[in-house]
């Protein structure tokens, strides 16, 4: 990079919850950010079918953060199961090749992943190095896409996963059950059978029941260690491969929403049976699997690494988002 020369990071994907905050962070930091998505949106935008304009953007670039994919908070029709699957498999694997052809690659490669690449886990918490890889639609779908970050060569770049937990900050995912407990209906979501047509089952894309009696874990990270984590993982040399971004004291589902309620003051909550979830997952076009998989997962890599949590505790985390602040 030639002296007073500006370093420059690519955001893929860069439209969603996530992304935005992630590209605010960047430019504060004194980034200049190209964006690659759907729709060119300014000069420096470049769109997935320009492949020209990908790579130039991505040739000789400090930093490249992918987080294209379409929203999983969407029913698993086969046509949605696909786009989610090739959104983020197709856009990875242009990436590598942009990346194969550069003259001047990226140090650091950082793409999304997901902690729901782990199993249904109530007995113990899923490490990086002791974790077992689940099964199922969402499952294959993390890592298909994992593999097409890993696999290809590309010597001098260094690629890290991030197996994002669900990611907890204003408008995030944490807005509907705030919701629901605000208006009484914030009590633990029980598991219970349920029909789905067989082409749904075969495909793993359909939440077998589990009697967890309200008690599935949930493995939640706050926005503001997202971004010090992507910022920790471009810097830091040693972190490489897939690794855990979800807070250390994951919490159940019973506790979690007596932690909403508290944050609320709400003073009860009346519980949810599957039926229910699944009503209102049909009338939000959203899926079960998003309350009722038990997601235990703990950052072995990080913790090891010595970053510290902004937000390690869920009260705390919950606090600072309803009271609107870092």
């Amino acid at each position: 990079m030639a002296e007073g020369e500006r370093r420059r990071a690519v955001v893929a994907g860069a439209a969603g919850f996530v992304g935005t905050a992630i590209v605010a962070d960047l430019a504060a930091q004194g980034y200049d950010v190209v964006t690659i998505g759907r729709v060119p949106t300014g000069g420096t935008h470049a769109s997935w079918g320009d492949t020209g304009a990908v790579d130039a953007a991505i040739d000789g670039a400090s930093v490249l953060i992918n987080l294209a994919g379409k929203n999983v908070s969407c029913r698993y029709t086969a046509r949605n199961r696909r786009e989610i699957l090739v959104s983020r498999t197709a856009t990875t694997s242009a990436l590598a090749r942009s990346i194969a052809s550069a003259d001047s690659p990226p140090p650091v490669w950082i793409n999304a992943s997901t902690a729901t690449i782990y199993r249904h886990a109530m007995d113990r918490p899923m490490t990086e190095s002791t974790g077992e890889i689940g099964s199922g639609f969402s499952v294959d779908v993390a890592t298909a896409w994992e593999r097409a970050l890993f696999t290809p060569e590309l010597p001098g770049v260094r690629r890290v996963a991030l197996r994002m937990a669900i990611v907890l900050g204003e408008g995030s995912a944490l807005a509907p059950l705030l919701g629901l407990s605000r208006v009484g209906l914030g009590g633990r979501q029980y598991d219970g059978r349920w029909w789905a047509p067989r082409s749904k089952r075969d495909a793993g894309a359909f939440h077998e029941y589990q009697p967890t009696h309200g008690r599935q874990m949930f493995s939640w990270v706050h926005l503001d260690d997202v971004l010090a984590i992507v910022r920790r993982s471009i810097d830091d040399h040693a972190i490489s491969g897939a690794i855990n971004v979800a807070a250390p004291n994951p919490v159940d589902n019973a506790e979690l929403m007596s932690t909403l309620r508290r944050v609320l003051g709400v003073p009860f909550g009346v519980p949810l049976r599957r039926w229910m979830i699944e009503v209102g997952a049909i009338g939000m076009r959203t899926e079960s699997e998003l309350l009722l998989k038990s997601r235990w997962v703990v950052p072995e890599t990080l913790t090891a690494a010595g970053y510290s949590f902004r937000h390690p505790e869920l009260e705390g985390a919950v606090r600072a988002i309803v009271e609107g602040r870092s």
